[in-house]
């Protein structure tokens, strides 16, 4: 497949897929941790909403105005931390109506997203796949230009086969893989700190030495995250510095260049 173009408006350094293949591991909340973080370390960054049938970006940032016109050129709103995000659900009316559209319209939208959208000077476009190893999933690895995929799994041996399956078709396309993520690997007691592995033991870091790709740490479950991301609030995550994804992927990077 052909690499899609920017418009003569965007120019972007790194695209980065956030991607699992299974639904519900939490590739949108690593994704928004993902993008705070880098936007943290001083990065201009941007948010591609990929699932276009389950978009959640805007709600995690507390996004409500929908995309801008002028002098036609498409704009997208900034979250309060200047991160730039493009959603369906910026588009339609009421922030839970269904997006009911064949793959022809969500690959085409996917594309129109990626290439119509005026995102100006971008140091990286973070991208929330939807689940699956589909159309908009080829789409993706096919036509954009990816730097690579940050992969999120979680410790259960179910999550673990369907994100083999995603791996694997990274392999395939040939579209680098910066690492893996075991999101949902454990919860802290907050009376005692116990930590407690609800979803089995941790497997990530072997599920990264099976695929030779780099381990980038275990996240755990976070009743604050969660109440943030519903509040709309999650740039103010007080775990973000913790974590920093940002900081790591942008190590990697450099490793790697």
């Amino acid at each position: 497949m052909d690499k899609l173009e920017l418009n003569p408006h965007s120019k972007i350094k790194n695209i980065i897929a956030v991607m699992s293949g299974k639904g519900g591991v939490g590739k949108s909340s690593v994704t928004a941790l993902l993008a705070a973080s880098l936007a943290r370390e001083g990065y201009q960054v941007g948010i591609m909403d990929a699932d276009i049938t389950g978009p959640s970006i805007p709600k995690i940032f507390g996004i409500h105005e929908g995309l801008t016109t002028k002098d036609d050129e498409i704009f997208p709103p900034l979250t309060k931390s200047g991160i730039k995000v493009v959603s369906v659900n910026l588009l339609l009316a009421n922030e839970d109506d269904p997006v009911i559209w064949r793959a022809p319209i969500l690959n085409n939208t996917v594309q129109q997203f990626f290439k119509d959208i005026t995102w100006g000077e971008l140091d990286f476009l973070v991208i929330d796949m939807p689940p699956g190893t589909g159309d908009v999933a080829i789409t993706v690895l096919g036509m954009l230009p990816l730097t690579g995929i940050v992969m999120v799994s979680s410790p259960q041996e179910l999550a673990q086969m369907v994100v083999r399956k995603a791996l694997k078709m990274s392999e395939k396309m040939g579209t680098p893989i910066l690492g893996l993520i075991e999101n949902m690997s454990y919860a802290v007691c907050p009376h005692c700190g116990e930590k407690y592995e609800i979803f089995g033991p941790s497997n990530g870091q072997a599920l990264a030495d099976d695929f030779q790709i780099n381990f980038l740490g275990a996240l755990p479950i976070d009743p604050v995250l969660a109440k943030l991301a519903d509040a709309g609030q999650i740039e103010d995550y007080p775990g973000l510095n913790q974590i920093n994804l940002g900081k790591v992927i942008a190590t990697i990077l450099q490793t790697n260049n």
